[in-house]
């Protein structure tokens, strides 16, 4: 255990030094910035790279500002200042979502972009080694069964991010930067539904800024399912968004390895035909805290308490 805590680390000033160190180290390093996951994730056995990239001296991944008609936040902006910043004035819900990641000590030093990036969880794969070493390697860690479903074929590892349905919901696009360039698309669209493999994202790749779309005037709800108030990850989110024309979109985490995301145009809402949508993309197992079967209903109860926040 203490040799998988051993590591070269680096510390760039620039993406693009960062991106010429990743290259230097290709397969054999991570990035991090704040650590608090992929740190926990290291004394677990669950990350072994033997090179660490501190990105945390890259201004451009630092500060809040306007560009092209978006709100641009910067990737390692913490959890914290963003649930206190006055720049957020218009997508409240993301404070919300940011305060209620973890515990303030964690909230100091998470950051947005690991947040969005944070690694899938499974109540048989975050255990220590010793412990998953006894009960048997799963599909996420070079095992042949996923332990949670009995099955040989899908890890259902899940997507635990707070951030990310806040932000989908709004309609939020992510940022990121890799030897090929920079590019821009809905954060959604980075999440794979594969436990094993979870982001759609290149090895090298790093996740500059969150951008929001300004003056939608969002309406919004959020909730989240845990047992406890702090500290634990979520056994449900759900983000619900509302613009001043009467679109909407709700997003899910917790219950499926990727974002469960659907949305109406205006005029055009069914409560019955969304929840519907909603729980046929909840692939949720007995992998939680919680059970399946309850985490199913409280999407239900979810989603009437966010409609009538926001809509009725």
């Amino acid at each position: 255990m203490t040799e998988t805590l051993q590591a070269t680390y680096l510390m760039p000033a620039t993406v693009h030094e960062a991106l010429d160190m990743a290259a230097q180290h290709q397969g054999h390093c991570a990035f991090m910035a704040g650590g608090t996951d992929l740190m926990a994730n290291r004394f677990q056995g669950n990350n072994a790279a033997p090179v660490l990239i501190d990105l945390t001296q890259v201004s451009d991944m630092k500060g809040i500002d306007q560009r092209d008609g978006y709100l641009r936040i910067g990737a390692l902006e913490t959890l914290h200042q963003l649930a206190k910043s006055p720049a957020l004035s218009e997508f409240t819900m993301l404070r919300e979502a940011a305060h209620s990641v973890g515990a303030p000590l964690l909230r100091k030093t998470a950051t947005l972009g690991g947040n969005v990036l944070c690694e899938n969880r499974c109540l048989y794969y975050n255990q220590t080694e010793w412990w998953r070493e006894s009960i048997g390697y799963c599909l996420k860690c070079d095992g042949d069964i996923c332990i949670a479903t009995g099955g040989r074929n899908a890890c259902f590892s899940e997507l635990v991010s707070d951030t990310a349905p806040a932000i989908i919901a709004m309609e939020g696009e992510i940022e990121w930067v890799s030897p090929l360039g920079t590019r821009v698309q809905p954060l959604e669209a980075i999440y794979t539904g594969d436990g094993v493999k979870s982001k759609n994202l290149p090895d090298n790749a790093i996740v500059t800024a969150i951008r929001l779309p300004l003056y939608r005037n969002f309406r919004h709800s959020f909730h989240k399912l845990r047992e406890r108030e702090s500290l634990e990850y979520t056994s449900l989110t759900l983000a619900m968004a509302v613009d001043g024309q009467g679109n909407g979109k709700v997003a899910m985490s917790g219950v499926d390895p990727k974002a469960v995301v659907a949305r109406w145009a205006a005029g055009a809402l069914d409560k019955g035909a969304l929840l519907k949508q909603l729980l046929k993309g909840a692939r949720a197992v007995d992998n939680d805290m919680f059970t399946r079967g309850y985490r199913r209903q409280m999407v239900e109860v979810y989603l009437s308490q966010a409609l009538g926040k926001v809509v009725w």
